[in-house]
Parts: C-alpha cells; structure tokens; sequence
C-alpha cells in the first residue's frame, strides 16, 4: 500500500505517532490550514521520531539528514481548532538515506486528510558529504521500516 492512495492508508500501518495541534495562524483566507503548513507536520512528526528515538541530536549528532525530496497528497481540508494524528513509517531505508511516509488523521476519521513522503540523505554535518546511517541509527527504527 501506498501513501500516494489515500483510500488504501491505515493507521495501525504507521508505527510512530504524533498529535499535533493547529493553531488559528495556521489557517489562510478561505478558513482551512495553508498547504505549507501540512509539510510543517510532516517535518515535525519525522524530526520528533528521530530524536525521541536518538537517531539524531539536533545539535551534536555527526550525520544529519538533509531533505532532498517532497510530496503530499491533500484529501480534504483541515481547520482551527482541529487536532492532527501524525503517522511515520519508513517506507525505504538505505545505507545512506530513509524514505519517510507520513499520513495527517483528523480524530475520529478512518481516511488521512493528507498523506506523503520525504527523503532524507544523510552527510557529514561538518563536509555535507554523504554518509551511512549507523547501526545504532538503524537499529532505533528498526520497527518502523515497511516490510517488501
């Protein structure tokens, strides 16, 4: 299953989550939260996973992950004072860089109101060199990488 179907997207497929808040400045002039907004959860939601988990120390860690690729698929609106479910899997883990996938639930609803995926590649944080993912790193999300 795929985050870019909405229609196939489950909850219990997403090992991490996160609830998030909207906040009244999130929303734009036609009443519902901004686009951006959305790429704002999903940032928060895998930043969160990685340091609730250890994979990275926002200040000290020696590799940090630098987003190279982005995508949502918006289903339906969301708006103030509404409270976000973040979901997180891994849905591609390879020596130097995760795929992240993501769907935003509203509570009580079945079908994401959004869901998407960004790439992190992981580099030196000193030489922006490329870099393996440790096996520390590896290991803390370990249960969240998609199976296939």
């Amino acid at each position: 299953m795929s985050v870019e179907n909405g229609a196939d997207i489950r909850r219990e497929d997403f090992g991490y989550r996160l609830q998030i808040p909207t906040r009244w400045e999130d929303c734009d002039a036609y009443g519902h939260v901004n686009n951006v907004v959305y790429y704002s959860w999903f940032d928060t939601a895998v930043t969160r996973m990685l340091y609730e988990r250890g994979v990275i120390s926002l200040h000290e860690s020696p590799a940090i992950g630098l987003c190279v690729e982005s995508h949502c698929t918006y289903y339906k609106p969301v708006e103030f004072p509404q409270e976000i479910e973040a979901r997180v899997r891994v849905g591609r883990a390879g020596s130097k860089s995760l795929r992240y996938e993501i769907a935003l639930f509203l509570e009580g609803e079945d079908s994401p109101a959004a869901s998407g995926y960004f790439v992190h590649v992981f580099v030196d944080r000193h030489t922006r060199r490329s870099t393996p993912l440790s096996g520390a790193a590896r290991g803390a999300i370990a249960d969240l990488v998609v199976a296939g």
